[in-house]
């Protein structure tokens, strides 16, 4: 077993006037994922001879503009998502805390989503090709989802199952505890660094080789295709030791599965990765090499 790390979930805090003010690791996850993905992308355009006929899709002007509506896809599609696919019932019992940001909650696929729609009203606003341009923001995920599983991990939150591995975690708090006829300390899964080597560090390694050094930029939809279908795959693994949201398990469901086939079943998790998974493939057979 691998004790938790004594990590404040805070970078920094202040007071002023009796009001506790906080820089915490989470919100300096999506900062700096979104600096890194801005200067990845930058990297990006700033090289036409990548592109499909030797043109790329934004200018580095355009690209901050795209910025922007990102950062607010990410925010309320995010959150919504979480709303929606994992606590519904709660947050119309409780509308108001659908604003509360800073209590935690968001949703990668709703996130998703936000940033697609702020991105398709952004590239139809500029009359920039969609495939192209959907290639661009899939070769700049990957580094915001490393950063945010690592804050994942240090916020102590979305660990794994209970394991007997070595490098199981003793995460701290009476719900990480809970862990059924195991007495004593209770070891789980770091399911967020599984989340984060996989999603993160590997996928986004495998994208940039492919954008940089294999072309793969020339072929409209691949790149995109290929962060789809790897996200789907990573996730849909780490989802056989992730710990599921609470309001998903019960006495005869341990496990959270949203569809059960007798002792097997698929979780949310898996359940939102699949269509992920199948418009990838549908891209990757449709990219086409576009030559100058």
């Amino acid at each position: 077993m691998i004790e938790f790390p004594n990590i404040s979930p805070e970078i920094f805090s202040i007071n002023v006037f009796g009001i506790h003010l906080a820089l915490r690791w989470y919100a300096m996850a999506y900062i700096l994922g979104l600096i890194l993905a801005w200067r990845i992308t930058y990297f990006a355009v700033s090289r036409p001879l990548i592109w499909p006929r030797n043109q790329a899709p934004l200018d580095p002007v355009q690209l901050e503009d795209l910025l922007t509506y990102c950062i607010l896809g990410i925010i309320f599609g995010g959150r919504l998502g979480y709303v929606i696919f994992y606590d519904t019932a709660h947050y119309l019992a409780n509308p108001i805390e659908i604003l509360m940001l800073w209590k935690g909650g968001m949703a990668f696929h709703g996130g998703l989503l936000g940033v697609i729609l702020g991105a398709y009203l952004y590239y139809r606003k500029t009359y920039t090709p969609l495939v192209s341009g959907a290639d661009l923001l899939a070769l700049a995920t990957p580094v915001g989802l490393l950063l945010g599983r690592i804050a994942n991990f240090i916020n102590a939150e979305l660990w794994g199952r209970p394991t007997d591995l070595p490098w199981g975690v003793i995460f701290p708090g009476e719900a990480a505890q809970s862990c059924g006829q195991i007495v004593g300390f209770c070891a789980r899964h770091p399911s967020q660094l599984y989340e984060a080597l996989l999603e993160g560090l590997l996928l986004g390694a495998v994208l940039i080789y492919l954008a940089f050094h294999k072309g793969a930029l020339k072929r409209p939809g691949f790149v995109c295709g290929t962060f789809f279908v790897g996200y789907g795959i990573a996730r849909s693994i780490v989802e056989l030791v992730r710990q599921p949201d609470a309001q998903f398990t019960s006495a005869l469901n341990p496990i959270g599965y949203v569809i059960q086939f007798g002792e097997w079943g698929v979780t949310m998790g898996q359940l939102l990765s699949i269509p992920m998974m199948l418009i990838g493939l549908l891209l990757i057979i449709r990219s086409k090499p576009v030559s100058a």
